[in-house]
């Protein structure tokens, strides 16, 4: 019979791979299944959260799920329908206006992906209230985490949030998604090589607190879900759920680790950097097909570095007034803020080169077999007909490579992109 990893996790029966206590989250229920048709109310009720209900989701979403959902949970309580604006904004304008609207229901029930959840995952924490979600589109990993990306003040942040105490995924609904959202959260999966490697790099080089088991979660699904991924844009029910599942768990590897570490890291601050300085007559495009292609970027700067000897870094040569000149006035200082504690001064460059010079060989190695050849990502999407270069997603090329110099300075999370950056090798990125 077939390890069924996620209950083992909701259960506490999932021994930690680092040696500590067995996994735990806060989620209660996951139900993957072919339909949830007539199983809706039923689900919800079992956890025990009161009896009335926000049910909150946007003109798609509710066409999608919404009326069904709202429909059934009328059977065990009161519903206070919540419909967003068409395209809703997860920013904190909006989480105060779900705040009013939701104030006097027990729970939040979020019907949409990732939007929807973020707003309601931190409504509900700011709330102190429950919520549940019921997805529409595998098009992200943050149905089981419990951070939210919320922009404040024009800087997109993740914020600590709650875990759903439900998620269900229903396969039909999800196979029924826009397929540029299906691909979406194969985006969002193939990042795990980069992340990993990125976090590893952190860990080795300057000390800095590691897991392995929101990767040893992830190990059964990846290559089968790599190696299938165009039959996801057929819709095939199979290939969804492996991707329903993986997705899954990478929310609960960042949960398990309270902090996004495990799925964001380099490929994700060069996606903020463009969703914070890109133009908005650009084409819209969904945040797990940036990070396809932020993570291909990504994986070949790795292996590139990885191929050679030890970098050899110099003093950082940003400064407060050039970062805030580049960011603007109102988002400049808060990355300054961030980029200042990480920035290379003498004599933090003189210990990192003499720490690469002695240890390189080792942590090139251990680096090197949690990487996944930047070749193998590029077929995994590809398969599937993702994105794969900045320009299919309306990016001009140069404005990206500027993009990729200058994600770093967001905020205080040490990637490859500093190594690069500090050692004169991302001036000629491609």
């Amino acid at each position: 019979m077939k390890r069924d990893t996620i209950k083992e996790i909701i259960e506490g029966k999932y021994a930690d791979p680092d040696g500590g206590a067995p996994l735990s989250v806060p989620t209660r229920s996951v139900v993957i299944a072919e339909s949830l048709a007539g199983m809706e109310a039923e689900a919800v009720a079992a956890l025990n959260l009161g009896n009335k209900y926000a049910v909150v989701s946007d003109e798609n979403t509710y066409e999608a799920l919404g009326s069904r959902i709202e429909r059934a949970l009328k059977s065990i309580g009161a519903v206070t329908s919540v419909m967003m604006l068409e395209k809703p904004h997860a920013d904190i304008e909006t989480v105060e206006r779900l705040k009013a609207t939701t104030a006097g229901c027990d729970a939040l029930v979020a019907v949409g992906s990732g939007t929807i959840n973020d707003l309601c995952k931190y409504t509900a924490a700011l709330m102190d209230k429950e919520y549940v979600v019921f997805g529409t589109a595998p098009s992200m990993n943050g149905y089981t985490s419990v951070n939210a990306s919320i922009t404040v003040g024009g800087l997109k942040k993740t914020l600590p949030a709650i875990g759903a105490k439900g998620v269900f995924l229903d396969l039909k609904v999800l196979a029924a998604a826009p397929k540029r959202m299906i691909l979406s959260g194969l985006g969002d999966s193939v990042c795990r090589p980069t992340a990993q490697t990125d976090w590893l790099l952190a860990h080795l080089l300057l000390g800095q607190p590691y897991r392995e088991a929101p990767f040893t979660i992830l190990a059964e699904f990846e290559d089968e879900l790599f190696e299938t991924s165009g039959a996801l844009a057929a819709g095939d029910l199979e290939a969804m759920d492996r991707l329903a599942r993986t997705l899954v768990l990478s929310g609960f590897g960042m949960t398990i680790c309270a902090g996004s570490q495990p799925a964001s890291q380099a490929e994700h601050l060069i996606s903020h950097y463009i969703d914070m300085l890109g133009s908005p007559d650009w084409p819209e495009s969904f945040h797990g097909e940036q990070i396809g292609v932020t993570a291909l970027t990504v994986a070949r700067l790795q292996e590139r570095i990885l191929a050679g000897g030890a970098p050899s870094v110099k003093p950082s040569a940003i400064r407060e007034a050039d970062l805030i000149e580049r960011f603007g006035p109102e988002i400049g200082p808060p990355c300054w803020s961030e980029f200042s504690k990480k920035r290379l001064d003498s004599s933090g460059s003189d210990a990192m080169n003499e720490k690469l010079q002695k240890d390189w060989d080792g942590i090139k190695n251990r680096i090197s077999k949690a990487a996944l050849p930047s070749e193998a990502i590029e077929k995994a999407l590809l398969r599937a007909g993702a994105f794969t270069a900045p320009e299919e997603l309306g990016w001009p090329r140069d404005f990206y490579k500027k993009a990729v110099r200058h994600a770093r300075e967001i905020r205080n999370r040490y990637t490859f992109l500093d190594l690069a950056g500090d050692a004169g090798m991302l001036e000629d990125i491609d």
